[in-house]
């Protein structure tokens, strides 16, 4: 009997599932934001969708070929950073500055720190803080949808920040008629996208019910106005974060529990530098420092083994 058995390191349980395919789930689930950001900022939308795509894969490949090493880009990995980061783009942004943002996100966010699985934060949205940084002014510009009365404008936060009464409807906000990034305006199209990576079990609930459910309940006690705690849901990046970064397999949670605080850190980080902060917007700093926590929640939230002592 002993001479059957087999001994090897882990892991022991594999699935079906690979990383080229959950990562092909995430980019079928975000052709809907895609989409919506051509329809509402036209072809503008496409060139820079387009240029953080291919830097990003370029840049990838290149690293690969540099260090010898096995070569990655076939994993999708590098494509589906790329589409976020244009996602949290503004459409007039320069293309050499997308270029400058996905050379942060893959080499600097993802490779220097060992590639797929060895990076602590997610590299999308380190490549838009970065760029945040250098390039504030591009950054913050607020394109208004071409479908709209005009071409710039302050996005409903700023308007929000400022003590000025946001110009768009409820229904226009939901729809992405407003200004701000390429895939964070159009609610309609990010819920899709996320009930179909849940319904897929690409992503679990908790995240981004709790980010989500925190901000609205937050903006809610701070405004004591249902409407405008609505607003304030709906502005920003709440629904990409929410869906699509704050549920990166890599830097967050693996626990139910360790999912659900982390979403709640994020929304309660994200109002705070929303009312109180000198940003309007707080999603991409609120995902990064509490990407930095998640070793932290994973061992508080992690369950015991059972036999195990517990510590």
């Amino acid at each position: 009997m002993e001479e059957n058995m087999i001994v090897s390191v882990s892991p022991h349980i594999f699935s079906k599932r690979t990383t080229k395919s959950i990562m092909l789930d995430v980019i079928i689930a975000l052709i809907p934001a895609a989409i919506a950001s051509v329809i509402l900022f036209g072809m503008r939308s496409l060139l820079v969708i387009a240029t953080c795509i291919l830097a990003c894969v370029i840049f990838e490949a290149l690293f690969n070929i540099i260090v010898k090493k096995k070569q990655t880009i076939g994993d999708l990995t590098a494509i589906i950073t790329g589409l976020l980061l244009a996602m949290n783009l503004p459409a007039d942004i320069p293309v050499w500055q997308a270029i400058v943002g996905s050379f942060a996100a893959i080499i600097v966010a993802k490779n220097l720190f060992g590639g797929l699985g060895m990076n602590f934060a997610n590299p999308a949205i380190t490549g838009r803080i970065i760029m945040l940084i250098a390039f504030t002014g591009t950054m913050t510009s607020a394109v208004m949808p071409t479908m709209a009365d005009a071409v710039a404008g302050a996005t409903p936060l700023a308007q929000l920040s400022a003590g000025e009464e946001v110009g768009a409807s409820m229904l226009d906000m939901f729809l992405g008629i407003r200004g701000g990034a390429l895939g964070e305006t159009c609610a309609l199209a990010l819920l899709i996208g996320g009930i179909y990576l849940i319904a897929r079990k690409v992503i679990m609930w908790h995240t981004p019910v709790a980010f989500i459910g925190s901000v609205f309940l937050l903006s809610l006690l701070y405004t004591g106005d249902p409407e405008m705690a609505l607003i304030y849901t709906l502005s920003g990046g709440v629904f990409l974060g929410a869906f699509f970064m704050a549920t990166d397999y890599v830097t967050t949670p693996t626990t139910p529990v360790g999912r659900f605080v982390f979403g709640l850190g994020c929304g309660i980080i994200t109002c705070l530098i929303r009312f109180y902060g000198s940003y309007p917007e707080g999603v991409s700093f609120s995902i990064l420092l509490m990407n930095i926590l998640t070793p932290y929640i994973e061992k508080w939230t992690a369950k015991k083994v059972f036999g195990g002592a517990g510590k």
